[in-house]
């Protein structure tokens, strides 16, 4: 009675449709940008990017939760459109890019909030500290892509990242500690 029991569990399995596994994108640099920006002493709102960063990036359609991201970034590709301040950034009083030059975010876990967004929870190490952060996800396009033809994803990133959780508090609170940071890209199935 066990045997056959045992025997009719592995052929159900068997006959079973099998799990779809989450696809790997690849992302295209030409139309993707990571950018940063803060309050200057309640002046301004200074900007900057990562010119440098890689990810890897794996979606699920039928089930975001199995989906994942993970980032590299070039702390030393660090660009603010102004020298001396990036020179400042990329010192010890913040990134200190000759100890720490790496910046990275590994997915924990997706969470599909509506149609069109997620919740994308992760860690972030900047400087070797690591703390959770979450991404909100808006889904720009989902689809075959009308010039590459074959299929790609669009997205808009957002978090906020306390930059004083890093070590990096210098000139806080009249620089704003909050530091927002949007990464747009496109991305295709990777051949």
């Amino acid at each position: 009675m066990i045997r056959f029991a045992t025997t009719a569990i592995v052929l159900s399995l068997a006959a079973a449709p099998a799990f779809a596994e989450p696809v790997q994108y690849t992302f295209d640099k030409s139309h993707s940008n990571l950018s940063f920006s803060y309050n200057h002493l309640n002046y301004s709102i200074t900007d900057g990017r990562f010119g440098d960063w890689d990810a890897t990036l794996m979606i699920d359609a039928d089930e975001p939760a199995n989906s994942s991201v993970e980032f590299v970034i070039d702390a030393d590709s660090l660009d603010t459109f102004w020298e001396a301040r990036d020179e400042h950034f990329k010192s010890a009083d913040f990134f200190d890019v000759a100890e720490y030059p790496e910046v990275t975010f590994k997915s924990t876990s997706v969470e599909q909030v509506s149609e069109n967004k997620l919740e994308v929870t992760g860690d972030l190490t900047i400087k070797d500290i690591t703390k959770p952060a979450v991404l909100e996800v808006d889904i720009m396009s989902f689809g075959e892509h009308p010039m590459a033809e074959k299929q790609a994803a669009g997205f808009n990133m957002k978090t906020v990242v306390k930059r004083s959780d890093y070590g990096m508090d210098m000139y806080v609170p009249y620089i704003s500690d909050e530091v927002d940071v949007v990464f747009s890209g496109e991305a295709m199935i990777a051949e």
